[in-house]
């Protein structure tokens, strides 16, 4: 994918990247290096869906156990089938969005 301009930090996923998601560690819903002793979902995603990845500030300023993690804006998958409670766009689409993103951005998410 090409890299969306955006005005949010932009940093390249590496391998081992992770992000807890495990409610009763220190680290829940933040960013993690593999090999993690607990829950975390891999960021480097061999079907791309995290090849561009918006953290939206669900739970993530003030976190709150057991309140959700992980919650982002990233690639949907073919056909558009429904997420684990994340936002998903096409390429195309993050694409354009990119330019609009910055801190305290507010989406609007309707179907």
């Amino acid at each position: 994918m090409v890299r969306p301009r955006a005005l949010l930090p932009i940093r390249q996923t590496r391998s081992g990247d992770g992000w807890c998601d495990s409610s009763s560690h220190p680290a829940y819903n933040r960013p993690v290096r593999f090999p993690f002793e607990a829950s975390a979902e891999t960021m480097m995603r061999d079907d791309r869906l995290y090849d561009f990845v918006v953290i939206l500030d669900w739970n993530v300023t003030s976190r709150a156990r057991n309140r959700g993690s992980a919650i982002f804006l990233h690639i949907a998958k073919p056909g558009y089938p429904p997420t684990a409670g994340c936002v998903a766009v096409s390429p195309k689409d993050m694409l354009r969005l990119g330019p609009f993103l910055r801190r305290k951005a507010r989406l609007t998410i309707k179907r």
